[in-house]
């Protein structure tokens, strides 16, 4: 569809309309008069309309140029307002990051990345999404999330991945049990006792059964919850052990001991594959690698 005027013949019409001249508004825009005389006859001639009465003097407009000045100013309003949208975006002034996190990462990791963050963006939205890392990966796949979480691992292999942690999976235990002297844990020794767990679908659930299987042991699960604080009083109290990453047993009254041999679990960020991304999640994704406290 061909249009009858471009946004640079309206803002020259509109200025004119405004200052009740061709001089001024040639000054408003810092342009030749005879371009702005040209630029509006242009237009009436493409309109087939007259849009100004042109007195000796003065100029006003006609009934044609008042109905347009309506619509003109409205349409460079709109304009202005997407030019700024675009401005903001190019420099992360507005935007929003969906991000997926599994809780233990979520609640002992990502803290602190969140508020690094939003304090260099303060005008990106972050929304994030607590689950396990297999219905991350789903929720990426469904575009229901930007960015999450997942184990480097051959059913990450459909996204797009860069990897940001590499730690340690131990055993925690009360401070009185007799694991808490030993300088590591057998996996034998690990699966006789009670385990604490995490449900299906999050990635410590994922690497006890993989350590089991590894093994050919049987867990022992005496309790299945997906609530940190509840898993650490229930083995505090000494009705189970678990296994976390080491950063997460950060309080008295608990142990970590590693794994004979030790265990290790890499993670990265990741979106779907070919869905690129945008400027706001770019730039979460290069501050989460760049993090200063990042081990590798």
């Amino acid at each position: 569809m061909s249009l009858p005027f471009d946004l640079r013949a309206l803002q020259c019409f509109v200025s004119v309309a405004d200052h009740r001249g061709f001089s001024a508004a040639a000054r408003e825009l810092h342009v030749a008069q005879s371009a702005i005389s040209q630029t509006v006859a242009n237009l009436e001639k493409r309109l087939e309309l007259t849009l100004f009465h042109r007195h000796e003097r003065r100029i006003s407009l006609t009934a044609e140029g008042e109905a347009l000045y309506v619509h003109a100013t409205s349409l460079l309003e709109r304009a202005e307002a997407a030019h700024l949208a675009m401005r903001e975006l190019h420099g992360l002034v507005k935007g929003e990051v969906r991000i997926g996190i599994p809780s233990m990462l979520g609640s002992y990791y990502f803290p602190p990345l969140l508020m690094g963050f939003k304090a260099r963006h303060p005008g990106i939205r972050l929304t994030v999404v607590e689950a396990g890392t297999r219905r991350l990966q789903r929720m990426i796949n469904a575009g229901e999330l930007d960015l999450g979480v997942v184990i480097d691992d051959a059913t990450s292999q459909g996204l797009e991945r860069r990897r940001f942690l590499r730690e340690e999976m131990v055993v925690c235990v009360p401070e009185d049990h007799p694991f808490a002297g030993r300088a590591s844990v057998s996996p034998e020794d690990f699966f006789g006792e009670p385990l604490v767990l995490f449900q299906d679908g999050y990635f410590h659930r994922e690497f006890v059964d993989a350590l089991a299987d590894a093994g050919g042991h049987q867990a022992d699960v005496a309790f299945q919850s997906n609530l940190i604080p509840l898993t650490k009083a229930i083995v505090r109290q000494g009705f189970g052990i678990t296994t976390f990453l080491r950063r997460v047993i950060d309080e008295p009254g608990l142990a970590a001991v590693s794994f004979a041999p030790p265990a290790w679990l890499e993670l990265s960020l990741a979106w779907a594959r070919g869905s690129g991304l945008s400027r706001a999640e770019q730039a979460f994704v290069d501050f989460v690698l760049e993090h200063p406290d990042q081990p590798r």
